[in-house]
């Protein structure tokens, strides 16, 4: 299974009880929106495998899962640490000008007068708007301001166009 059918959605953060059950730090919004795949892929040492979710829940502010095979504290403890995934076919189809972040990460990005500042490395979420990772030279965090900060995002050329200072 090739990596750019994945789309990582979260990783297991920590076992919870003694039957097999786990934490999930999940990337979705809201948090247990990784629950609503029934088939999940764990990354573990590389590799890819297909998992059976049987049943998951918000647990105060986190998410706790649990899937096939996976029966007591120890087999949970060994899955700790590994990516959380769905294949890229389960995600629901996007409105025109709408992305999923993860098809941002890597792009290149220029300001309107064609000065690269780098490649967009992670997005995060804040109060305000959602902020741009951007490594280069050095790291710049950009507002996620669409038809502001953000002018235009090229997926087929790579290219994330922004109006932005490149010495701010």
């Amino acid at each position: 299974m090739q990596s750019d059918e994945m789309v990582v959605m979260g990783r297991v953060s920590g076992v919870f009880g003694v039957c097999g059950w786990f934490k999930v730090y999940s990337d979705t919004k809201p948090r247990e929106g990784i629950l609503q795949y029934s088939q999940w892929y764990l990354q573990q040492h590389g590799e890819w495998r297909e998992v059976k979710l049987l049943e998951g829940k918000r647990q105060g502010k986190g998410v706790i899962a649990k899937i096939r095979g996976c029966d007591d504290r120890d087999q949970a403890a060994a899955l700790q640490g590994s990516k959380i995934a769905i294949r890229r076919a389960q995600l629901p189809a996007l409105e025109a000008g709408e992305y999923y972040w993860t098809d941002l990460e890597g792009l290149r990005v220029e300001t309107l007068d064609g000065v690269e500042l780098g490649r967009v490395s992670y997005l995060f979420e804040t109060g305000a708007n959602d902020v741009v990772v951007v490594k280069g030279e050095r790291e710049r965090m950009i507002p996620y301001t669409w038809g502001e900060a953000i002018r235009r995002v090229d997926l087929a050329a790579g290219l994330m166009l922004v109006d932005w200072d490149p010495e701010f």
